[in-house]
């Protein structure tokens, strides 16, 4: 599905209205998805800083990464590194925590292939749960397109600028224990 070609560090337009663009696409790139590995930390580091304004430390990744009910995937070219993400298990619900393409990489797969292997290694009907940026509809796009409905919003959630934070599920989040009090309309969202 297109997208606005949007991150997270894009400046708003100035007149508020979005311009969408299209990246050509990339042939050259041989994608494979491979788990992430201490070793890959520097690069991955590189590509945090550079696509969140409240990039996570090296110490976040490495502590997600050593826990057992963790999954961390890297995608690659060869030796290069195009993005990563870490899906975490909490509970009875998986939690994608991080996920991030290299800005000179995006719009060429590499976030639906990261997100198509890790749900490939759990069970379908485990639900899943993220936070995103209400204006980052690149992502949402991303999201929807593989099954995961708003659910609500986090007030406050992003801490560089105070924006709440869309909460979206795929699966049914009562099966991880969310009482139906707490979860939002996701029509209303």
């Amino acid at each position: 599905m297109p997208n606005s070609g949007l991150n997270e560090t894009a400046a708003p337009p100035a007149n508020g209205r979005l311009k969408v663009e299209y990246a050509e696409p990339r042939f050259d790139l041989t994608t494979s998805i491979r788990d992430l590995t201490y070793a890959d930390l520097p690069p991955v580091i590189s590509i945090e800083r550079r696509s969140f304004r409240s990039p996570w430390s090296i110490g976040m990744f490495a502590l997600e990464m050593s826990k057992a009910d963790t999954i961390s995937l890297a995608a690659v070219d060869g030796s290069r590194m195009l993005g990563y993400l870490v899906l975490s298990r909490f509970d009875r619900a998986w939690h994608l925590m991080n996920i991030a393409v290299a800005p000179e990489h995006r719009r060429c797969g590499v976030a639906s292939d990261l997100v198509r292997a890790t749900l490939e290694r759990i069970e379908s009907h485990e639900p899943v749960t993220l936070e995103v940026r209400p204006s980052n509809r690149s992502a949402i796009c991303l999201y929807e397109g593989f099954g995961f409905r708003s659910h609500g919003l986090r007030p406050g959630y992003y801490p560089d600028n105070g924006e709440d934070a869309l909460i979206m599920w795929r699966g049914d989040p009562r099966a991880a224990g969310v009482p139906l009090e707490n979860l939002g309309d996701p029509a209303g969202v």
